[in-house]
């Protein structure tokens, strides 16, 4: 295996203390599955009745764990999840499709749960086949340690080439009574979702029936997951799945129904909170990243062209590279305006960096000052704005540089 690369310089300093969810128990443990020392395994277990929702890459070539998921999501029901790093299970043809459901039934075996309700995710290298058998043994233990303390351990049992474990959580209130939602991600290189992120799995103990689940997640994902870019790369594997227990219910929570339901309001914003909590995460562990980027594209004349001009500034490699050498070369970003196919008037256009404008009615701002820029693109934190003068539309990407760090990481990947 490929040398660890060093802690990311945009991890948090501390992580969050999430606390416990009645009905969901978590273990990890070693299975040797492509790592070695190292946990690559996590079992989530869930309690009888669980409600569940899925969103999932739109790549035409997703994993057999995708697949399986797909298929078994129309039941709304979940009572284990199981998760294992270091092989993705993708493009391992009707073997991978063996895989899942061998991992599905010793799973169902351990758990006492039907197939149906087992829910699997695999990330790591493509076009590998993974050796269910591996799983034999270890499910049973793993369900007789579950605790419901472990979603930290859980999700850097998850990780590949992830620096840090990504975890965050929310409180709310339903009808007067407070409910948690906590969450885990992985992903660090291979980022462009076209839904969620690589892998991301959120619980709840809110009675919120599947069916509003499946609204709400499929929302909340625009404005998070599915605005961020590290490299413009959409993964085989992309899964994110969103779990209720319902044990709220016993504390006098009221259960939803619909995703209309007004009293999901607050539910609503945390959600949405959570969500791109864990995106930041994502990006700021970016393969080799050293700043953390935020696009905002105003004067757009919708906000699906704002969007797609705010990730062709976000995914192009001469914008990335120079922001990772510090400079504010607003004519990259002039570039990848113009080639994102979006209406833009070019004699209206304007770019800031942080709060200076380099770059008005189409030409370099005569009040711009190199000094005062480069010393802000020294910082970890860069704010890009771009007003494209054509509407009123607006959206916000967020993105990371493009370092030789990254390219020493992917070319050593599967070494």
């Amino acid at each position: 295996m490929a040398k660890a690369a060093p802690l990311s310089p945009l991890a948090p300093k501390s992580y969050v203390d999430c606390p416990p969810i009645e009905g969901v128990r978590f273990a990890t443990a070693e299975a040797g599955i492509r790592y070695k020392g190292r946990t690559d395994v996590m079992l989530a277990l869930l309690d009888k009745g669980t409600q569940v929702a899925g969103v999932f890459t739109k790549s035409k070539c997703p994993s057999a764990p995708v697949d399986w998921c797909r298929s078994k999501l129309k039941g709304g029901k979940a009572r284990a999840l199981v998760v294992n790093s270091g092989n993705a299970n993708a493009f391992t043809g009707k073997n991978g499709v063996a895989s899942t459901k061998q991992t599905a039934q010793i799973a169902s075996k351990a758990t006492g749960a039907t197939a149906g309700e087992i829910f699997l995710a695999s990330t790591g290298v493509i076009g590998e086949p993974l050796d269910a058998t591996k799983f034999e043994g270890v499910l049973d233990k793993l369900v007789k340690k579950a605790a419901p303390e472990g979603i930290l351990e859980a999700a850097r049992a998850i990780m590949t080439t992830d620096t840090f474990p990504k975890v965050a959580t929310a409180t709310c209130e339903i009808g007067g009574v407070s409910v948690t939602i906590n969450g885990m991600a992985k992903g660090a290189g291979m980022i462009a979702p076209d839904m969620a992120t690589m892998l991301s799995f959120v619980f709840t103990d809110a009675p919120i029936a599947a069916s509003a689940l499946q609204a709400l997640l499929s929302k909340s994902v625009m404005g998070s997951f599915n605005s961020i870019t590290v490299d413009s790369d959409t993964s085989t594997s992309d899964t994110l799945m969103l779990f209720a227990t319902g044990a709220a219910a016993k504390r006098g929570c009221p259960k939803i129904a619909t995703a209309t339901d007004r009293r999901l309001v607050a539910f609503k914003k945390a959600l949405d909170a959570l969500l791109l909590d864990l995106a930041h995460q994502v990006v700021r562990d970016g393969e080799g990243c050293r700043k953390f980027v935020e696009i905002r594209v105003e004067g757009a004349a919708s906000a699906a062209a704002a969007k797609k001009i705010g990730l062709s500034i976000a995914n192009s490699p001469l914008v990335k590279t120079a922001i990772a050498g510090e400079d504010a070369n607003w004519g990259r970003v002039v570039a990848a305006v113009g080639k994102a196919g979006e209406k833009a008037d070019r004699d209206k256009l304007a770019i800031w960096f942080g709060d200076f404008r380099v770059a008005n009615k189409g030409l370099r701002d005569l009040s711009y000052d190199e000094a005062k820029v480069s010393a802000y693109m020294k910082g970890e934190k860069i704010d890009m704005r771009v007003n494209v003068g054509v509407g009123k539309a607006s959206w916000t990407v967020w993105t990371c540089d493009l370092t030789k760090e990254y390219v020493a990481i992917n070319g050593d990947y599967r070494s």
